[in-house]
């Protein structure tokens, strides 16, 4: 029987099911937040705990993934210390070392850069407590990479103290003071409350308000030389 014109059966429709996602995967905005929700949890689990003293099964359990499903996220225990000491310490390194193009006179760019480091620390308290207590747990190599971040920025701090020096700003300081008036800062961790009456901008200027009059050349001064 020939088939009549017109009459042909309609093609059936390919069904697109979707593709089994991988166990332990996530996708788009979801990966991305739940890896930060990780780190975060890691961070304040090492500041409490060390990082040492953290199992990896402490951590799973307190962000509620399965073991593989974090492997998934941190690619190992030493691998996320060194996650959470890299970013906070690059991006006060990357803020340090933009005060050097800055037009501005050296006593400016000590309260910026106090201001820089006292709101890095108090933003990231947790991160910040590990970097100071648990770096030792880095491999030698990661260790040398955080470690040269901490003397970028330790190092703009000395260049805006010997530029007050050369243009007649400051007094001459002994290296030791110098690591003595980084400390004032970097050990805030021990103490600062990110939503104290004071906010870390205000500590900051205090603390420059305090460095600045010990350490400004006096018209008297001056005029002793």
């Amino acid at each position: 029987m020939r088939a009549v014109r017109g009459s042909r059966r309609p093609r059936a429709k390919k069904i697109a099911y979707p593709k089994r996602r991988k166990k332990g995967t996530e996708s788009g905005n979801n990966g991305f937040n739940t890896r930060k929700r990780v780190l975060k949890a890691a961070a304040e689990l090492f500041a409490h705990r060390g990082y040492h003293a953290t199992s990896v099964r402490q951590l799973s359990s307190a962000v509620r993934l399965g073991r593989g499903a974090l492997y998934y996220h941190i690619k190992g225990k030493e691998r996320l210390l060194w996650d959470i000491l890299w970013e906070p310490a690059r991006s006060l390194a990357d803020k340090a070392v933009a005060l050097r193009s800055l037009d501005a006179p050296p006593d400016e760019k000590l309260r910026l850069f106090g201001r820089n480091l006292m709101r890095g620390i108090a933003d990231d308290l947790a991160e910040w407590t590990v970097f100071f207590r648990e770096f030792h747990g880095l491999s030698r190599q990661r260790l040398n990479e955080v470690l040269r971040l901490r003397e970028t920025f330790e190092a703009v701090f000395r260049e805006i103290l010997e530029a007050g020096y050369a243009q007649g700003q400051f007094r001459k300081l002994d290296p030791l003071l110098v690591k003595g008036l980084l400390g004032m800062f970097n050990y805030s961790y021990l103490w600062i409350r990110p939503y104290g009456s004071k906010t870390p901008e205000e500590i900051a200027d205090e603390f420059c308000d305090a460095i600045l009059q010990g350490i400004r050349v006096l018209p008297e001064d001056s005029a002793d030389t």
